[in-house]
């Protein structure tokens, strides 16, 4: 019960901060949408060009966002766990340009350096990877869980070689246990006992 409502709750939480991240300043005073997500893959690296919402960073973590609902919805472990790569590895790799175009990151209070958006994105990921680990998978429907064998057309008493089952075989009985069979006359009625000997040896009364 507690996997199945904090998963859901920790991937809502990680795909807002994740989203509301490049409307924060990310590092420099610059906030993450001012940066050209095509600066991420050029050869020139991080520029000074301030692109539109849907050409900045902004774009990848509406894409995760929208990994999450699906995954929500279709009770996906393996599309939450998709959401959280897309989020860190947008993050990590725009860390790298960054780094390359400034020489080096650094983590300043003053907020010449890197800043809560960064730390937003990040935090937004590592929240979505936990809820696709915590999270309850679609439960396999019975047929998929226990497949029914197919039917082979072999007989479940036929031999291991697959030889038909035959009923064994039984001597003959006899002619007169057939039914309807002539017995013949009816044998003599047996005799009715008569009385028994009279006194003699070999009988309690007997006295010689």
């Amino acid at each position: 019960m507690i996997r199945t409502v904090l998963g859901p709750l920790l991937a809502l939480a990680g795909a807002t901060a994740a989203v509301w991240s490049p409307f924060r300043i990310w590092y420099d005073g610059r906030h993450g949408r001012d940066y050209r997500l095509g600066d991420l893959f050029s050869a020139g690296g991080i520029t000074d060009a301030t692109p539109g919402l849907f050409a900045s960073l902004f774009l990848p973590f509406v894409v995760a966002a929208l990994i999450t609902a699906a995954g929500l919805l279709l009770r996906s472990r393996t599309l939450l766990a998709v959401a959280a790569v897309v989020v860190l590895a947008f993050t990590i790799l725009w860390m790298v340009r960054e780094a390359q175009a400034e020489g080096e990151l650094v983590i300043t209070t003053n907020g010449t350096g890197l800043d809560v958006g960064v730390a937003n994105a990040l935090g937004g990921g590592a929240l979505l990877l936990l809820s696709a680990l915590v999270s309850r998978g679609r439960r396999a429907s019975r047929a998929q869980q226990a497949p029914e064998p197919a039917w082979t057309g072999q007989h479940p008493a036929d031999g291991p070689t697959g030889e038909p089952w035959h009923e064994p075989a039984y001597p003959p009985r006899p002619p007169e246990f057939e039914p309807g069979a002539d017995l013949g006359p009816d044998p003599a009625p047996w005799p009715e006992p008569g009385p028994g000997p009279g006194p003699g040896p070999g009988r309690p009364d007997y006295r010689p």
